[in-house]
């Protein structure tokens, strides 16, 4: 074979030497050594600048320069953390500031409360086992908006939101109803949420009820027993939120379709995932299942 005679002879002669005489590419040489895949060529920084700042505006920001090199080794170009790092401060480029982001419901008042099922276990080893939900306010020129999502924990997908001018208990069992038409998960399923009134209604109740699930609540004052669910009010916060304005209702909740459906659930790399997309890791794990489990 060429490739392999050039191969034997490099310790005499250059690479594109040799490829002269048996007339052969230099690129279809290093395609050879590389396993049949094209060499790829480190990228002038330049290019890769160009590149961070394309990203860095699609994603509106979101991107520090850990998330930015595997997205960009993602679209099949070479990247280092270091050259990021150096690249995207001298640039001006960076990720948006950390900001608190007010998470509430109202109390509970005399409503039944729930024992917490979950406690810190925020890792189920499959999905549509944990729910967590949670509503957060925001602003516009015309009025408030409430946000209200419900979080597969065992991808950090958001399989059910919904959006209104009142924080009132149907907020909750929209969300509620619209995860489970999306996953019709079995019944015993875990629904973890704060103690807000939405959450102990018996309107809510009657829901989870309905759909098999069970209730489980946080602990009166204790923010971590709801951790993930306040992790991501805080990125959708930061990358979407902070330092904007909202002039209309309209606006926050097209803002809000585009983060939840079009950016975070299948395109936004999550640390906590591998750095893989909440739809891509589900996908992950349901191609590595037998059918037999799937079925069970």
């Amino acid at each position: 074979m060429k490739y392999a005679w050039i191969d034997a002879q490099r310790g005499e002669y250059g690479v594109d030497e040799m490829c002269r005489v048996p007339d052969v590419s230099e690129s279809g040489y290093r395609s050879w050594k590389n396993g049949g895949k094209p060499q790829r060529k480190r990228l002038t920084g330049a290019r890769m600048l160009a590149l961070i700042r394309a990203i860095h505006a699609e994603f509106k920001g979101a991107y520090g320069s850990p998330r930015m090199v595997r997205e960009l080794r993602l679209r099949g170009f070479p990247a280092s953390q270091d050259r990021a790092e150096r690249l995207m401060p001298e640039n001006g480029i960076k990720a948006k500031h950390k900001r608190r982001f007010k998470v509430t419901t109202d109390s509970t008042r005399n409503l039944p409360i729930a024992a917490n099922l979950l406690g810190r276990n925020v890792t189920p080893d499959a999905p549509n086992q944990v729910w967590t939900s949670d509503i957060t306010y925001l602003w516009t020129d015309e009025g408030w908006l409430y946000l209200a999502i419900v979080i597969d924990l065992f991808n950090r997908e958001v399989v059910g939101w919904s959006l209104k001018p009142r924080m009132t208990a149907d907020i909750a069992t929209d969300a509620l109803t619209m995860a489970w038409f999306r996953r019709k998960p079995a019944a015993g399923l875990i629904h973890h949420s704060d103690r807000g009134s939405q959450y102990a209604s018996h309107a809510f109740q009657a829901k989870l009820a309905e759909y098999g699930m069970l209730c489980s609540m946080s602990r009166k004052g204790n923010c971590w027993d709801n951790a993930p669910a306040e992790s991501w009010f805080g990125s959708f916060n930061n990358e979407r939120v902070h330092g904007e304005r909202f002039e209309t209702r309209d606006e926050v909740i097209a803002m809000a379709f585009e983060y939840i459906e079009v950016f975070y659930n299948r395109k936004r790399l999550h640390s906590t995932l591998g750095y893989k997309s909440p739809e891509r890791f589900l996908d992950d794990w349901l191609n590595g299942q037998s059918p037999e489990k799937l079925v069970a």
